[in-house]
């Protein structure tokens, strides 16, 4: 069979950044709302859910989180005017015709967070029975809505820490619920009597809506004992007066019949677009899950060693084969580098990478941990100096050496449906091919 060469690696580079712009592209909450919702005469049908809009007096689009710009968007391209405004909190410049858009600090909130959470709980609280609200919420919007019951400072000193601490979201979350007066079901309370309508695009594992931006519309089952083991496992620290917060503070229990709750799009729609782009180009696409978690590079190792087994034995299938994967990524910060679990996953695979492999790893937001980039695509020649990234990784500095090797990738975005990864596997001279298997493959490039 032909050797990796140059050619090859690039030929499979560009499907892999194909793969992921597919999934991204398909993603796009806009799109997804335009799919989702339609608007015959006065009847708007959001999936199953059929609303009268005559019915109501005003029509209000109000939520939060990074992609919530593009979910108004996407509702004003159906509905027009019939909106009759709104405000959206997100964490980038975004404009809409007729809905607010007010930008907040994310992953840590700042005042600005406060301020605008205020005034969207003043409209929901204005919002009366002939009220129809819209509410777009969507990876975050746990940040992005911040109403906390302890002072803002000691809110951002302990998330700084369950970040950097290796959590999941769904732990991190358990905790920000119980200091908040938004977060578990927060919002829907504020919201009664008016109809609501919550349109999710999930950043989680599993895609809970309880756990989406920590579910503002939707009722929570987390327990004042999870939130506190939650600190205890992961040795955080914190003053009394935050573990009292803790307690005392009930997020609301529902529940809510006047909210309809819709998933637009998921990790799992990404992964979808992504495996297609593949099968187009010839590679046969292997959903491996779009429930991975756990640390980054300790996932990159295990994506490898299946490469490994595809090239030596054609399991789990023959190549040429692509492996998608999708879900959240976490890294335990022991360093003081720059990164994210996708730059992590693509520095620790590429130390690891067989040839004939090329591995993209990306957040779909377009910016990987606290970067201007969504990851890296890399290979099995990437590294120079294998040294130099291993102390890279040890410092949590992904960023440094990826960027200079030039496997970085930029991506537009308005979506955020968490990790996606791609891995494109070629065969190796003693694998079996998929055509010696009965299915259609293709040759290597």
């Amino acid at each position: 069979m032909p050797d990796d060469t140059a050619s090859a690696r690039a030929v499979r580079r560009t499907l892999a950044r194909e793969c992921v712009e597919a999934g991204v592209a398909a993603a796009d909450p806009e799109r997804a709302v335009r799919e989702r919702a339609t608007l015959d005469g006065d009847v708007l049908s959001v999936g199953e859910t059929t609303l009268d809009l005559s019915d109501y007096d005003r029509v209000l689009v109000v939520g939060g989180g990074k992609a919530g710009a593009a979910v108004a968007r996407g509702l004003e391209s159906v509905l027009g005017d019939r909106l009759d405004g709104g405000l959206v909190v997100t964490d980038g410049d975004d404009t809409t015709d007729r809905i607010e858009v007010t930008v907040a600090a994310h992953p840590v909130p700042s005042a600005d967070n406060v301020t605008a959470t205020d005034r969207v709980v003043s409209l929901l609280d204005a919002a009366d029975d002939r009220t129809l609200v819209l509410a777009p919420v969507t990876g975050g919007g746990s940040a992005l809505l911040c109403a906390p019951t302890v002072p803002l400072d000691a809110l951002r000193d302990l998330t700084d820490a369950l970040v950097e601490s290796g959590a999941t979201i769904d732990e991190i979350n358990a905790v920000r619920k119980r200091l908040s007066r938004v977060k578990g079901g927060g919002l829907a309370e504020r919201a009664g009597p008016a109809t609501v309508v919550a349109l999710l695009v999930s950043d989680v594992v599993g895609d809970d809506p309880a756990t989406v931006a920590s579910g503002p519309f939707t009722p929570d089952e987390t327990s004042v004992e999870t939130a506190l083991a939650v600190l205890d496992r992961y040795g955080i620290r914190t003053n009394d007066d935050v573990r009292e917060a803790i307690r005392d503070t009930t997020p609301t229990s529902g529940p809510f019949e006047h909210v309809h709750t819709h998933l637009l799009a998921t990790a799992r729609t990404a992964i979808d677009a992504a495996a297609d782009r593949a099968r187009d180009a010839g590679y046969d696409p292997l959903v491996l899950s779009s429930r991975m978690r756990g640390e980054a590079r300790e996932n990159a190792l295990a994506h490898v060693a299946v490469t490994e087994e595809v090239r030596a034995t054609g399991d789990p299938a023959a190549p040429p084969l692509a492996l998608c994967s999708g879900g959240e990524l976490t890294v335990t910060v022991r360093g003081d580098g720059e990164g994210g679990p996708n730059l992590e996953f693509a520095l620790a695979a590429a130390l690891e990478c067989p040839p004939g492999v090329t591995v993209a790893s990306v957040d779909t937001d377009g910016r990987d941990g606290g970067t201007d980039v969504a990851g890296a695509v890399v290979g099995s020649t990437t590294l120079d100096d294998p040294d130099v990234a291993r102390d890279a990784l040890d410092r949590n500095d992904a960023l440094s050496v990826l960027t200079d090797t030039n496997a970085v990738f930029e991506l537009d975005s308005t979506t955020n449906v968490n990790d996606l990864r791609v891995v494109l596997v070629d065969s190796s001279a003693d694998a079996p091919r998929a055509e010696e298997s009965g299915e259609a493959g293709r040759d290597d490039p």
